[in-house]
């Protein structure tokens, strides 16, 4: 049986982009928290060696399972495909303050 957290859709997908120009893709139900966790080197290994510059893609409504399965598939994506992507969907820049204070990161 699938706890209550998995089963309601308040799970995001995310894509980065970092220090290094590269893209990342994650999940999770608090971008702003996430977002500050690879900042402070406390996320995924992924950012030791490079930094989060900027939320470029949030998808929200995911359960845990189609988030995930979501993460896989834009993780397949070739660097130009997601780039479309990133484009089709607009500026996250304008509608997203990741530092959760109002006064941080304003991406």
């Amino acid at each position: 049986m699938a706890s209550s957290l998995e089963s309601k859709p308040n799970w995001h997908v995310y894509v980065i982009l970092c220090s290094d120009d590269s893209l990342y893709t994650g999940i999770t139900t608090d971008v702003a928290r996430r977002f500050n966790e690879h900042a402070s080197g406390q996320g995924a290994r992924y950012f030791r060696g490079r930094q989060p510059r900027e939320l470029v893609y949030l998808e929200s409504g995911h359960t845990r399972s189609s988030a995930g399965r979501r993460e896989a598939e834009i993780k397949g994506m070739t660097r130009v495909a997601k780039t479309a992507m990133i484009q089709a969907a607009g500026a996250v820049a304008d509608r997203l303050d990741v530092s959760g204070d109002g006064e941080g990161r304003q991406l």
